[in-house]
């Protein structure tokens, strides 16, 4: 079965995704437009970017946490030891989501698809995790919208759709 591995991040101007294991602010757009775009496909994130989450699981994804420590089962997930099991472990139909954190989003980054981004329009001080350089020259721009900050959303932002240039298939 072919598939495609996209990403989906929020960054801000510096490329920076996370502060001390936390998203950089709360934006309720950009959680609604993750949750609609990842709903009813596997999920792919590391075991932070999951203990990071207040309910555990995310309903209505299959959840598969990359994590070097074998005696790691927590419930409602799948639980693997490299991106090539997690990818090989992905059941849902469709793209396979990448959701963090910094270093799952790196030992996925070259052979990525497309890539869901949110750029806010801001500097976070203090940011400790990032994702990789986009190099545009890569990627196309597909689809972008601009939103300004208004009173749920502190930050003015943009969702952007890049899709890579020459294509990666994966089959599986």
């Amino acid at each position: 079965m072919d598939y495609n591995l996209s990403a989906i991040v929020a960054i801000d101007r510096n490329g920076a995704i996370g502060k001390q294991g936390q998203l950089l602010c709360h934006l309720p757009a950009d959680m609604r437009h993750f949750k609609e775009t990842t709903m009813g496909h596997s999920i792919v994130m590391g075991r932070k970017t999951f203990e990071s989450f207040p309910n555990g699981a995310l309903p209505g994804r299959q959840n598969i946490v990359v994590t070097r420590n074998r005696g790691y089962q927590p419930q409602g997930v799948t639980v693997v030891h490299s991106i090539d099991e997690a990818l090989a472990a992905a059941t849902m139909p469709g793209e396979v989501f990448v959701i963090g954190g910094a270093e799952i989003y790196c030992a996925t980054f070259d052979t990525l698809t497309t890539i869901y981004l949110t750029v806010i329009d801001h500097e976070f001080e203090g940011a400790d995790a990032h994702f990789p350089r986009i190099d545009l020259r890569r990627w196309t721009i597909v689809d972008r919208s601009d939103h300004p900050a208004d009173e749920r959303n502190p930050y003015p932002f943009a969702f952007m759709t890049l899709r890579r240039k020459k294509a990666v298939t994966h089959t599986k």
